[in-house]
């Protein structure tokens, strides 16, 4: 018999995936709601201790030693402590432990008073803690059964889930794969194989198909546990998407060799990614690109066809802008250092491609410098800047 129970313990660990200890306790656990459901009361603490390979089992009732405390005392402390909560609720508030700490207090599940606790042990003194032994008078009834049943059915889920939520907690601000489950109102819901996560509606890409079935990558934006278990929220346009994809796809990046200085993502359209590294025999732009646009045009499909622009970090903000506001050609870039406003200057011909398709270019070179960026043609006829580029935008957007 022992035997069996042993084997039917290993066979639900590995079904479950969970450790012999675990299931253990939660056999514990259910003994003595079983205990307390037949035989004991609400006011015991039950420790059980049953070993699977003789079935047996043992339980105490374990209690901390405190002062003794006259029961008209307890009363008194009792309705003081309901008048303070009365006038705490008045006040639109929670009473504080400070607020109650004057008040004597006793506990009867886990603790027992000097007095009685002299009765099972003579020895006893303030802070022991006591294990009384319990006696089981016979086999558990049909309720108790059931009782231990619906606990371990409780317990065991609630251990998958802490489990399940330990391993993609430690998934969290990465790159996960999972199979797009189904599309709702607000909401996309992705298959993950041992749990289901969770796409927002602002987390989506605007452009983007979430077909049942397709395989895609997504970032782990948060993962925290609530009342139905685990609940992992993902990103499709998150920056750190693009950016954990450089790294998994791109091994200098990886290995640190290559550092990613600054990013801004339109998300499902344009991505700009600021690379430098303090190695002078590395290209760090053409460790990105690769052989022929390889690795690049991995990571684009990666993200639907989404443009890359990979640009050379410069420590010199004059530099850096030109860069960024690839590709289009710069004439001057004229800094003002207080408002931190930087003037540029472009050839006619380069005007509509310094902005970009809706203002694009110069919004998303904006957020990677992180100067505000006035662009004008070398004549002087037309000028803009990303703050009224992303005004135009959105008026097209609302028409």
């Amino acid at each position: 018999m022992s035997s069996e129970i042993v084997k039917a313990i290993q066979a639900l660990c590995e079904e479950k995936n969970l450790s012999f200890e675990v299931v253990m306790e939660t056999i514990e656990a259910a003994l003595a709601a079983a205990y307390r459901k037949d035989f004991g009361n609400k006011q015991q603490n039950i420790k059980v201790k049953f070993d699977p390979e003789t079935a047996g089992v043992e339980m105490w009732d374990v209690k901390t030693v405190v002062e003794d405390i006259e029961e008209e005392i307890l009363e008194k402390a009792q309705e003081e402590l309901f008048a303070r909560r009365e006038k705490a609720r008045e006040e639109g508030r929670e009473l504080t432990e400070e607020e109650i700490a004057d008040l004597p207090r006793f506990n009867p599940k886990t603790e027992i008073m000097l007095k009685e606790a002299k009765e099972h042990d003579k020895k006893a003194k303030l802070g022991d803690v006591l294990e009384i032994p319990l006696e089981i008078p016979h086999e558990f009834g049909r309720m108790a059964a059931q009782t231990a049943k619906q606990v371990i059915i409780q317990k065991i889920r609630e251990a998958e889930r802490n489990m399940v939520f330990g391993d993609f907690k430690d998934q969290e601000g990465k790159i996960i794969i999972g199979t797009i489950q189904r599309a709702e109102s607000r909401k996309v819901l992705v298959d993950l194989g041992k749990v289901t996560g969770v796409l927002l509606l602002e987390e989506q890409v605007r452009n983007e198909h979430y077909r049942p079935g397709a395989k895609m990558k997504f970032y782990v934006v948060s993962v925290a546990m609530n009342v139905r278990g685990p609940e992992i929220i993902l990103s499709r346009s998150h920056e750190n998407l693009v950016r954990e994809i450089f790294r998994q796809e791109i091994p200098e990046i990886a290995d640190g060799s290559v550092e990613i200085r600054g990013l801004a993502r339109d998300a499902g359209y344009r991505s700009k990614v600021a690379v430098s590294t303090d190695d002078s025999s590395i290209d760090p732009i053409g460790s990105c690109i690769g052989q022929r646009g390889g690795r690049i045009n991995t990571i684009i499909e990666e993200l639907n066809g989404e443009k890359i622009d990979v640009i050379k970090y410069n420590d010199d903000a004059t530099v850096y802008i030109m860069n960024a506001m690839a590709p289009a050609k710069i004439n001057s870039v004229s800094l003002n250092e207080e408002e931190k406003t930087a003037e540029v200057s472009v050839p006619s011909d380069q005007f509509s491609l310094a902005i970009g398709k809706n203002g694009q270019n110069v919004r998303l070179a904006s957020r990677l410098t992180g100067w505000t960026i006035n662009v004008k043609d070398e004549g002087g006829n037309q000028q803009i800047n990303d703050e009224e580029a992303i005004v135009e935008e959105t008026e097209e957007v609302e028409e």
